[in-house]
């Protein structure tokens, strides 16, 4: 997959065992073409740094170019608990 057809963020459908990431949550997605050919997808979590985890986790969203320039422009911190 290139980087223009990788999705830059996804929806969180599974946390089992994944204590930075909640459900139904739309998450910023790095592309990593090692990662995707191992199944996992990297991810900026909870935490506020890029983790890989289960490709399945995640549904890719894509989203028009204006709401991605907005959401890309926003620093990712971490959330409180």
């Amino acid at each position: 997959m290139s980087n223009e057809a990788t999705p830059h963020f996804g929806v969180c459908i599974r946390n089992q065992d994944c204590e930075d990431l909640q459900l139904l949550k739309l998450y910023p997605i790095l592309p990593d073409l090692t990662a995707e050919g191992a199944g996992l997808i990297r991810v900026v979590d909870d935490s506020g740094e890029d983790y890989l985890y289960p490709a399945e986790n995640f549904i890719p969203v894509s989203l028009p170019a204006a709401v991605e320039q907005v959401l890309s422009a926003i620093p990712v911190s971490v959330s409180s608990r």
